[in-house]
């Protein structure tokens, strides 16, 4: 097969679809509140009941919010694996499928992050699944079509960006991961 007749949107699709299902999915099952919220660092980003925390700036319209910062702190606080599930989706996810699959406007501020790992694991397939039958409708064509004003660099082709958006759900979920492993040997615990 010649890359000329290489079906690109199925290659990226099938990236990121055999990394979650092979991967990721099977190692988020299980995935407790304990771990979901657990710091292994003092004064980690976390997800908080709304009024618990002290950071600069506290994004959610729900229960809960997000710790982050602007600009960021140097060095940025350590995340929890609740802090980085609601980072991936919402500013992975969310906000992508918004600007460019016909989702609901959001950003950290109005999203309602999740008060627990279940509700946080639900958000999280619901986005990715939007995310790629998103991906999907793109056909090969869309691939080549400029982002738009939407993205920080409008004139790059959406295969840019797809390529992007899954380097960080494959980085941040590996960092899920270790984190999972950490609890389970720093705790003691069992899956």
């Amino acid at each position: 097969m010649s890359t000329d007749e290489l079906d690109w949107n199925r290659a990226l699709r099938e990236q990121c679809e055999y990394h979650w299902h092979h991967q990721v999915r099977p190692r988020l099952a299980g995935l407790t509140d304990a771990e979901y919220f657990w710091s292994p660092v003092p004064d980690a980003w976390n997800v908080h009941p709304r009024g618990a925390s002290s950071a600069a700036i506290q994004g959610g319209s729900g229960d809960f919010t997000i710790d982050f910062a602007f600009p960021e702190p140097d060095p940025v606080p350590f995340t929890t694996i609740a802090w980085r599930l609601g980072h991936v989706i919402v500013g992975v996810l969310a906000i992508r499928n918004a600007a460019h699959f016909g989702s609901p406007a959001t950003d950290y501020h109005a999203w309602e992050y999740a008060g627990d790992a279940t509700t946080a694991l639900e958000q999280l397939d619901t986005q990715l699944d939007v995310w790629l039958t998103g991906l999907r409708g793109l056909g090969e064509d869309g691939l080549r079509v400029p982002v738009g004003e939407k993205e920080p660099f409008p004139d790059a082709p959406m295969a840019d960006l797809v390529l992007h958006i899954h380097r960080e759900l494959i980085h941040h979920m590996a960092e899920v991961c270790l984190l999972r492993d950490l609890y389970l040997h720093t705790k003691g615990a069992t899956r």
